[in-house]
Formats: C-alpha cells, sequence, structure tokens
C-alpha cells in the first residue's frame, strides 16, 4: 500500500483490487446517485473495472489521480479523494465519504491533506471545485478547504444544464 499522506484520522493511500467491495458498496448511496451519477457501481465487476484502470493511472502524468480514504481507527474503506484533467492543463478536485461517515468532517480533513501534495506531484498551481449548486455539503467543503467561488451559474454538467459552483484552489 503506497501511502499519499495522513491526517490525524486519515490515510490516503493509492486503490488495490482488494478494495473493490467497498468502492462498490461506498458509491451506491443517493447522494453518489443524484450529484456524480457516473462514479455509481452498479456490480462488483463494475467497481473492478474501474480500479484496474484507476490502478494503471498511478505514476502517469495525466490523471485521473484516485486515492482511498482509510480510517486509522478501524482501518476502513470510507470514500475517495482524486485530481482529474478537466482539459487546457486544468485540474478538478473530488471527492465521495460514504454515507455513515458524512457531517463529520473526513472530506474537508482528507482534501486539505491531499491538496498541497498532489498539486506538488503534478506539478500545478491551482485546482478546480465544480459542483451541483443543490450539493451544499460539497460547497462548504471547498470553502473549508480554501477554495474561492469563481462562478455560479448554469452550466454543462454531467451532460446536462444545471445550476452550478465553481471555485478555485490556489497552491
Amino acid at each position: 500500500m503506497s501511502v499519499l499522506a495522513e491526517t490525524d484520522r486519515l490515510i490516503l493511500t493509492e486503490m488495490t483490487m482488494d478494495m473493490a467491495m467497498d468502492v462498490q458498496k461506498n458509491s451506491l448511496d443517493e447522494d453518489v446517485r443524484r450529484f456524480v451519477p457516473d462514479e455509481v457501481f452498479e456490480t462488483l465487476e463494475d467497481a473492478q473495472e474501474t480500479l484496474a484502470f484507476l490502478i494503471s493511472r498511478y505514476g502517469a502524468a495525466n490523471g485521473p489521480l484516485v486515492y482511498a480514504l482509510i480510517t486509522k481507527d478501524g482501518e476502513k474503506n470510507i470514500g475517495y479523494v482524486q485530481l482529474v484533467p478537466i482539459g487546457d492543463g486544468k485540474w478538478e478536485i473530488g471527492y465521495h465519504i460514504a454515507k455513515a461517515y458524512t457531517g463529520k468532517g473526513y472530506a474537508t480533513e482528507a482534501v486539505t491533506a491531499f491538496l498541497p501534495v498532489i498539486t506538488a506531484r503534478v506539478g500545478v498551481a491551482e485546482v478546480y471545485g465544480i459542483r451541483l449548486l443543490a450539493n451544499a455539503a460539497s460547497g462548504r467543503v471547498l470553502e473549508k478547504s480554501g477554495f474561492q467561488t469563481i462562478f455560479t451559474g448554469k452550466a454543462v454538467y454531467h451532460g446536462g444544464v444545471c445550476e452550478v459552483s465553481r471555485s478555485v484552489w490556489k497552491a
């Protein structure tokens, strides 16, 4: 297991194939379905296929770079944090915390630890946070992690036009 960063409560580590069941289970809650439907894995095989691809990206300069969030107290896989290229040399942050662990500060803790390490590794000085405006919890994570809102309004999001918010974090 290759650890990227640690916090008081979390280990941010590379994904491994033995995480497929947790990844699949964590993807099935209503928030994932509502806010990031392309990250829902209906079957274990779907999760395994995606994990194999994500694992192949470690060491690549063009991402996506996705890291598991493992609790230190019980070594549970509670989600992920990621850096994903969005074109024109720009990168976007992404994260998900399993429903049973939301509202406890894990996403903010993970994003805050992740950004300085991953941006230094990739060689970028800014990262975007793009969310559906209705996803208020994600907005709080971005704000607490140092992102500044640069746009709020209608824009294309996952193939449709929706109310979104775009924020930026600078190293």
